[in-house]
């Protein structure tokens, strides 16, 4: 019976996670049970940001409602190392390595020595590199990214153009997010990004009403507001990722292993923004078959794209009855 969102009951305690490059994070650590790690924002937003999230077609509260649902179960150490990593870039030193080693030390701040974990997009690829270099997880849940003929290539091309739109404009200082799921969420993150330029006109940096006719959005004219150090640390994640053989890593992963995508999850950037394809629900789909022989849980959504195939309502359905039945045998 699929998990739903629920009135929290479970106490909640902090700590605070010590990273590679010395900053710190703080991790709450929410129920009983398994632990499940989810790098998601605690602290729901309020406010004009609420109000602009739910332009996109974003739950403000996104990373409290999955904790709301999973915690009456499980054991959720969650922590917004995305947001962290906007406001702390580590623009030299983010490589799959030592986002392990990030992902490790929320585990251990929270004191879980075994712990399942999801992650959604960049996320997710952090979450099988983790699998790759350690043996804690019990199950591993990897969303909007396949497992299989992931887009590394291309996301390095979107990533140097992004990069490069930067570098070229005033320096910005990093900032803090604003108060929950970060603004612009999944900053980092070009698909998402696009995804939403396309499901709205109005953007930031773009004006626009956004109940005007959603398809007449010019991504091209999409204003870049981050920082030269923000983006270069994504480009340096994907070009450690460049020679990633991921079809190589499929029988290094052996503890219980999902993967989901919304079937619309399909993005054609133009020549600023890299000039290339990113396939995600594509991917997963002409891989579905050879992923479950080798192993893997795959769920295809229909119809949903990046954006909607990461809320709490696309995801809850598949997410909680597959960690219940892996982590407690229900």
């Amino acid at each position: 019976m699929p998990l739903e969102p629920s009135t929290p009951t479970s106490t909640s305690r902090e700590a605070t996670a010590t990273l590679h490059d010395g900053s710190t994070l703080t991790v709450e650590v929410t129920g009983t049970g398994p632990a499940v790690l989810l790098p998601v924002n605690p602290v729901p937003a309020t406010g004009p940001s609420a109000d602009e999230l739910r332009t996109w077609g974003v739950d403000p509260a996104l990373g409290r409602t999955l904790i709301d649902a999973l915690s009456p179960t499980f054991r959720v150490v969650a922590a917004d190392y995305e947001g962290h990593r906007m406001s702390h870039p580590a623009a030299g030193t983010l490589t799959p390595e030592n986002v392990t080693a990030d992902l490790l030390a929320i585990a251990d701040a929270a004191g879980a020595e075994t712990f399942a974990y999801y992650g959604y997009s960049w996320l997710a690829l952090s979450g099988l590199q983790l699998a790759l270099r350690t043996d804690r997880l019990t199950a591993l849940a990897m969303g909007g990214f396949p497992p299989l003929d992931g887009p590394y290539a291309g996301m390095l091309a979107v990533t140097r153009a992004t990069h490069g739109m930067t570098s070229a404009s005033p320096a910005a200082t990093p900032t803090a997010p604003t108060d929950g799921p970060t603004a612009p969420l999944e900053s980092s993150d070009a698909v998402g990004q696009e995804e939403r330029a396309q499901s709205t006109d109005a953007s930031p940096g773009a004006g626009g009403d956004a109940a005007a006719d959603p398809e007449d959005f010019d991504w091209e004219s999409f204003d870049m507001t981050l920082g030269e150090e923000q983006t270069r640390q994504f480009v340096t994640l994907y070009e450690a990722l460049d020679t990633f053989d991921d079809r190589g890593a499929l029988d290094r992963v052996t503890c219980p292993r999902l993967a989901f995508a919304g079937t619309a999850d399909e993005i054609e950037y133009g020549e600023r923004w890299g000039g290339v394809h990113v396939s995600i629900g594509g991917a997963l789909a002409a891989h579905a078959a050879e992923l479950r022989a080798a192993g893997w849980d795959v769920e295809l959504l229909d119809g949903l794209d990046h954006t909607r195939a990461m809320q709490p309502d696309a995801v809850l359905p598949v997410l909680g009855p597959w960690l219940t039945s892996v982590l407690t045998g229900a």
